[in-house]
């Protein structure tokens, strides 16, 4: 799902819960306990007589809780019959709006709109054979490639791309994760909320394309990290806690090789997956949130419908066990790369001390021996040693005005030319640094993708919208 959205959800939830408990409390005021299905009324429960709390309406008017609800429950009835008359007359006398007022209604434009019309990167990857940076755009559903040195001059609009993927056929939705093949070039997106599936495309595709081939993914993939040597792909499921590997080249409705889920792995809300070649290690930055999911034993599917019938998926979310939610401290833990069923991290990075906080990607210097992760909601660019574990502090942490970084989502180590790339979904840029960058430096070149200083709304897949009327505001929940 879209990444900077989760806290603009959780304040519309609780505005909700507060909605329910008002309902409850003008009943209890009442002097008695009423629950409540729809409008009928289904009992009435006197409290105890312990003295008037409030004087409430019911009281005041000498009627009673329950004649007040059968009237009101009277009333209903009659307003839904009399409605339901006249549409039933026009279902059958009229054939509904002509052609041209369908068209008119169609045509009419909005009074206002928020839209952000500029591509926000939400991950990148270097191309080193043909020296590109390749990104993928969750606002304007595209992957563009761009020469790897261009900078975009600071009173310029923006970089213009070499190349640009994108429309219907491309099958490009909320991409948050990007592979790029060192070495013929293959592009691989991660498509996280809507489309449920991992699109390939070769180096030469442009423009309106069908990928090459697609693999049908466990709902809420996240991050992808390919292991070239033994040729398979590692994904993070984020609502399933799962680290799902298939083979590199699988496709349609392939089985997976094995999948890494348990309550001993650590796994909680995975996000961001990264391979050291030399150890053969995965790292996986966890946001927190997790649920216990147990494959049924009645004969009920284990997974979601995509996983049915296929070999090696994770235990779906339906089954998951009601209330069995936790929240942790977000986290790094380490896994080796064959690691599957219910096995526990070789280490755990976290703790107040490590700043992390909604780590959203993370990469890794084999060389160096030091891991990457960026901060989406803090604006940093934390360093640490892979052998750390516990409550550990980084080692040094990219922060602060000069250095560009607006809620990084993605990160890339450039091994052959000792760069650190960024994406920064907050404000249209990827920033690119020197790999031991550290403090408020700023960028050795930026890419941007809209004038200077434009904001970004960062709205990813919308569901609903309330309004403020005391602050004159929308709350927009992604």
């Amino acid at each position: 799902m879209a990444k900077a959205s989760r806290q603009k959800v959780t304040r519309i939830a609780i505005l909700g819960l507060l909605a329910t408990t008002t309902v409850v409390l003008v009943l209890s005021g009442s002097g008695g306990t009423v629950k409540v299905s729809g409008p009928q009324l289904i009992s009435v429960q006197p409290l105890p007589d312990e003295g008037v709390f409030c004087e409430s309406p019911m009281e005041s008017g000498g009627s009673t809780l329950a004649a007040v609800m059968e009237q009101q429950r009277a009333e209903m009835q009659l307003a839904s019959l009399m409605a339901a008359a006249p549409r039933q007359q026009a279902t059958t006398s009229s054939p509904g709006p002509s052609s041209a007022a369908k068209a008119a209604v169609a045509a009419r434009k909005p009074l206002t709109m928020i839209r952000d019309n500029f591509a926000a990167y939400s991950a990148l990857a270097v191309d080193p054979t043909h020296n590109e940076i390749v990104m993928v755009d969750e606002n304007q559903f595209s992957i563009l490639a761009y020469d790897r040195l261009a900078n975009t001059p600071p009173r310029a609009t923006l970089t213009e791309p070499k190349r640009v993927i994108q429309g219907l056929n491309a099958e490009l939705e909320f991409s948050c994760s990007i592979y790029v093949d060192p070495v013929n070039g293959d592009v691989y997106a991660v498509n996280n909320d809507t489309l449920g599936k991992t699109v390939v495309f070769s180096r030469e595709q442009k423009g309106n394309v069908a990928p090459m081939r697609e693999l049908v993914t466990p709902p809420f993939v996240y991050g992808l990290a390919i292991d070239e040597k033994d040729q398979e792909m590692m994904f993070t499921v984020q609502d399933d806690a799962a680290v799902t590997t298939f083979p590199k080249m699988a496709k349609d409705r392939d089985p997976a090789l094995r999948t890494l889920q348990g309550t001993h792995t650590g796994l909680a809300d995975p996000h961001g997956i990264t391979h050291d070649t030399k150890k053969d290690l995965i790292y996986v930055t966890n946001w927190g949130t997790v649920n216990v999911h147990v494959a049924p034993q009645d004969g009920r599917p284990r997974e979601a419908g995509r996983g049915i019938g296929r070999a090696n998926f994770p235990v779906g979310r339906n089954n998951a066990i009601l209330g069995s939610g936790k929240a942790y401290p977000p986290s790094i833990t380490v896994y080796p790369r064959t690691a599957k069923g219910d096995t526990a991290p070789l280490q755990v990075i976290q703790g107040p001390k490590t700043q992390l906080n909604w780590p959203t990607a993370i990469a890794v210097d084999p060389d160096r021996q030091e891991l990457f992760v960026v901060n989406d909601p803090t604006d940093t660019v934390t360093v640490y040693d892979a052998s750390a574990t516990g409550d550990v502090a980084p080692i040094r942490v990219i922060k602060g005005p000069k250095t560009g970084l607006k809620n990084p989502t993605g990160v890339f180590v450039d091994l052959k030319n000792q760069e650190l790339w960024v994406a920064n979904y907050g404000n249209h840029s990827a920033t690119v640094y020197k790999i031991e960058a550290s403090g408020d430096v700023a960028p050795v070149r930026t890419i941007r993708a809209a004038p200077p200083n434009t904001p970004a709304p960062m709205m990813g897949n919308p569901h609903t919208v309330a309004y403020d009327s005391k602050r004159d505001q929308l709350l927009v929940a992604n």
